[in-house]
């Protein structure tokens, strides 16, 4: 038997406004033992699993969970169980990484083994509730949810799934009453009006269901699913002209959000709309995904990763859902897994188009550039003035140093922006300067940049990048020169501009002003090789070798890119000479690739 010493490794508890819920492993960074070969050389195939320890499974479990690789650690934890199926903490750790990894049905089994021990494990009980519900056996289910209850999220969550269990057991009445009946933090009105309504309305009490959406739609105009609901009432028990008004008002504060554009279409048309929920099963999902995609803003990724999971187990094409455990996917780092998710995303829904973005950003992220420019060029092919997947396929483009090809689909993106010397455009001019300045289009990169000047007058990226190209042409030397310092001036802690100022003084000839600032550059950005190599180079000019050749020898080491590695070792070997003196200045300028320093 394992050391219960281990618990504080992987099953914690947390507290969340006096809630207690086990710390889950995280996101998962690939299904490793059902896709061995997205990882294959970290983790054992299934056939590998068989051969292992009780402990080399706990051990490599315990190696997932600290990767946030629930999937990994799900089936490692239920390879080291079956080899010692009365370990409780391998049964509690097994359940949990799989209530993480989205494997309910699995989880529900697990779960039923740990209430045999355990009756009062609370997660245990709503996972099983859930269970129930999503198989219409409502009694269980809420007796199972009931007993999940413990603390502000935790007392929310399960009366909402009790209510909506008592209205799929034919107790509508019973199930708004529940919900009526829990007392909180002032935010619960929000969620108890809204599912009040939502069940009132699938009981055929429209009028009361109106009631409750008003209520909570003066409360919060601005929640985007309480909105959708009291347009969708709107729509079929006044008129269309109110429900456009409560779409349009929502618009207002978050401009073409795709289901409101959506939902402004279907009413200007006269339709009448369908209830957010069908079903008691759509309705906890959304009970649920409400909950989690709250907390995942407010930093609660382990309990919303379960609330999450749990939505989509009853609704497993909620595309708000998908969206939500995706974006948590990305705020912990681990890009793969929302890629997997965005994936499931209906082809259907309104939110296809932002989720083949996010999708392609993720993509890219992951070294699969190809495949997410095809997905880009996809969707600005189907929308040629999408200024949001434009952008996004340019910065694609210019990360990856396709300079030809960004400055195109920047222009692209120009040629569509809304009339008006909006400041928000200054980034299209800026970021379309920088691939024609790369591609040796020096003209139309400095017409550009000024241009996004007189759109936007002190964006220090801008100045910086501007008159850093003026000084190292040799011209408008002063005029450059006080850009790079109202740059500095706006941004005095980014290494990138810091080192810009130092490298424009190197390039003036001022060298002492050089290792001023360059010194104060690396104090910023210290595991950055082109600066060490410039503040290298800065030292030799004024004397300082030996301090030279450890900088340029901490640049080495600091993996700069491959074209540049043999210079900086000549410089090891042979000090400043005018060949090496000229490669530095040309590589200052790749250092303006993505827009930073200079």
């Amino acid at each position: 038997m394992l050391s219960n010493r281990f618990n504080r490794w992987t099953v914690a508890a947390i507290a969340l406004m006096g809630t207690a819920i086990a710390v889950v492993p995280g996101a998962v960074l690939a299904q490793t033992p059902d896709h061995p070969s997205d990882t294959a050389a970290q983790f054992p195939t299934r056939n590998d699993l068989k051969a292992l320890t009780t402990s080399g499974s706990y051990l490599a479990a315990r190696h997932a969970s600290v990767e946030r690789d629930a999937a990994s650690a799900a089936a490692f934890y239920r390879s080291a169980l079956r080899a010692d199926p009365k370990n409780n903490e391998l049964l509690d750790r097994a359940f949990i990484s799989s209530v993480a990894d989205g494997d309910i049905d699995e989880a529900v089994k697990l779960a039923e083994r740990i209430l045999t021990i355990d009756k009062t494990n609370r997660v245990a009980r709503l996972v099983v509730g859930v269970h129930d519900l999503k198989f219409k056996k409502y009694a269980t289910a809420q007796t199972n949810i009931n007993q999940s209850i413990r603390g502000p999220i935790t007392d929310l969550v399960a009366t909402l799934l009790s209510g909506w269990a008592a209205y799929g057991a034919g107790d509508a009445k019973g199930g708004v009453a529940t919900i009526d009946k829990l007392a909180g933090p002032e935010w619960y009105p929000l969620f108890k009006d809204l599912h009040a309504g939502m069940i009132l309305e699938l009981s055929g009490k429209e009028k009361d269901a109106g009631v409750r959406f008003e209520r909570a739609y003066k409360l919060d105009d601005s929640m985007l699913r309480i909105t959708e609901a009291y347009a969708r009432w709107l729509s079929r028990n006044k008129d269309s002209a109110a429900a456009t008004t409560v779409y349009q008002a929502f618009d207002k504060k978050l401009a073409r959000h795709p289901l409101i554009v959506e939902g402004l279409r279907d009413t200007k048309a006269g339709k009448k709309m369908p209830p957010l929920a069908d079903s008691a099963q759509a309705g906890a999902a959304e009970a649920l995904y409400g909950i989690g995609a709250t907390l995942t803003r407010r930093g609660g990724e382990d309990l919303a990763l379960v609330y999450l999971q749990l939505s989509l187990y009853l609704q497993p094409t909620h595309p708000l859902a998908l969206l939500s455990l995706a974006d948590l996917y990305e705020s912990v780092k681990r890009p793969q897994m929302a890629i997997k998710v965005y994936e499931r995303v209906p082809s259907s829904s309104p939110l296809k188009r932002n989720a083949q973005i996010q999708l392609a950003i993720d993509l890219d992220s992951a070294d699969r550039t190809d495949e997410a420019i095809k997905i880009l060029k996809g969707v600005t092919s189907e929308d040629s003035k999408d200024l949001e997947a434009i952008m996004a396929l340019g910065n694609i483009e210019r990360g990856r140093k396709k300079f030809g090809e960004c400055g195109a689909t920047y222009s692209q993106g120009v040629d569509v922006l809304p009339a008006g010397n909006d400041k928000a455009n200054s980034v299209w001019y800026y970021y379309r300067g920088i691939c024609e300045e790369r591609s040796k289009q020096w003209g139309k990169a400095e017409t550009d940049m000024k241009k996004a000047l007189e759109l936007q007058p002190d964006q220090p990226h801008v100045l910086n990048y501007l008159g850093y190209s003026w000084i190292d042409q040799g011209v408008n030397l002063d005029e450059g020169m006080k850009m790079i310092k109202r740059a500095v001036e706006q941004r005095p802690d980014d290494g990138y501009i810091v080192d810009s100022l130092g490298w424009a003084y190197y390039r003036i000839g001022n060298y002492e002003e050089a290792v001023k600032n360059l010194e104060r550059a690396i104090d910023l950005k210290p595991e950055d090789p082109t600066i060490n190599d410039h503040l290298g180079d800065a030292y030799w000019r004024v004397g300082r070798t030996l301090e030279a050749k450890f900088q340029w020898a901490h640049a080495r080491d600091l993996k700069p890119e491959a074209d540049e590695l043999p210079k900086i070792e000549a410089k090891i070997a042979n000090g400043m000479t005018e060949e090496n003196s000229n490669s530095s200045a040309a590589q200052a300028e790749k250092k303006k690739d993505d827009g930073k320093g200079g």
